[in-house]
């Protein structure tokens, strides 16, 4: 079963392709060929044989003259044994379709993982076999400007996730507050909890603070609605829960009318007029 983890990452290169080549730029022995655009390809990888082989993304790098570099993403939480006998089979396969040079690049959550997706993979021919080009967590670069963040907020994501628990890291989580004022609420908010899945203990602490406080370096108007938004929903689900310990009925145009108020001072104070009200008329009262 996929893990939202594993979507959540994928989602970074859907996003932004240009990512991969970014992180190609941070892999040891990589020359990245100048390009005008990165756009997605087809990620199946599958030309007549009966077995599809689907890549998790396709990256094409193109120039003026034409397609320049092909990178096959896969995003590797854990061990796959099964991925030593597929990842073979896409290179040569996406090189033949684009007609271009074609890369394998493995994004991996652990150092261990990482470890273990850059072992060669022999693949019988005498002198042939892939190694394929792994980021771990020490491989992706820091970002702790947020300038940078906002121009790039998918690499500033990876940046927290890798980087927001080690020393400093109160620079890099900054960071990504201004980077996440760049995306959609629903986006943003799904990169700040995987973030906040990803740190340790300690850190978690330290972006918790900072997206509900908002007194650090960067003042983030996304950080306000994330919180405000869970305290409106917090409030909205107590006065329905009073209304119904009491047997009052709500129809559903007041129950439109709780659920989309934000102001947290007025669902205050319809949670106090709740417990003496006789009717949801009377709780709109002035």
């Amino acid at each position: 079963m996929v893990s939202q983890l594993h979507e959540v990452l994928v989602e970074l290169f859907h996003r932004r392709p240009e990512l991969a080549a970014e992180l190609l730029a941070a892999a040891d022995g990589v020359t990245v060929p100048p390009f005008d655009q990165a756009r997605l390809e087809a990620c199946e990888l599958t030309d007549l044989a009966p077995t599809e082989y689907r890549a998790d993304t396709v990256v094409l790098l193109s120039a003026r003259a034409g397609p320049a570099l092909a990178v096959v993403v896969e995003v590797q939480l854990s061990r796959d044994q099964g991925k030593r006998w597929s990842w073979p089979v896409y290179l040569p396969t996406l090189r033949a379709r684009l007609r271009c040079p074609a890369v394998l690049l493995v994004l991996c959550a652990s150092d261990r993982v990482a470890e273990w997706c850059g072992a060669p993979i022999e693949v019988g021919h005498p002198g042939y076999a892939l190694r394929p080009l792994v980021i771990g967590p020490h491989g992706i670069p820091l970002v702790n400007d947020p300038s940078q963040a906002s121009q790039n907020p998918e690499l500033a994501v990876l940046s927290a996730m890798a980087h927001g628990g080690d020393p400093g890291g109160e620079k890099v989580l900054s960071a990504l507050l201004a980077g996440l004022q760049t995306v959609d609420d629903d986006l943003a908010k799904l990169y700040a909890d995987q973030v906040m899945a990803a740190l340790p203990t300690a850190a978690q602490a330290c972006w918790e603070d900072m997206m509900a406080i908002g007194t650090y370096e960067y003042q983030s108007d996304f950080a306000r609605r994330y919180y405000g938004q869970g305290r409106a929903e917090g409030e909205a689900n107590a006065l329905f829960a009073v209304l119904e310990a009491r047997g009052i009925a709500v129809p559903d145009d007041a129950r439109a009318r709780i659920t989309a108020c934000t102001d947290i001072e007025q669902l205050e104070t319809w949670v106090r007029r709740a417990v003496s009200v006789n009717s949801v008329e009377e709780l709109f009262g002035a």
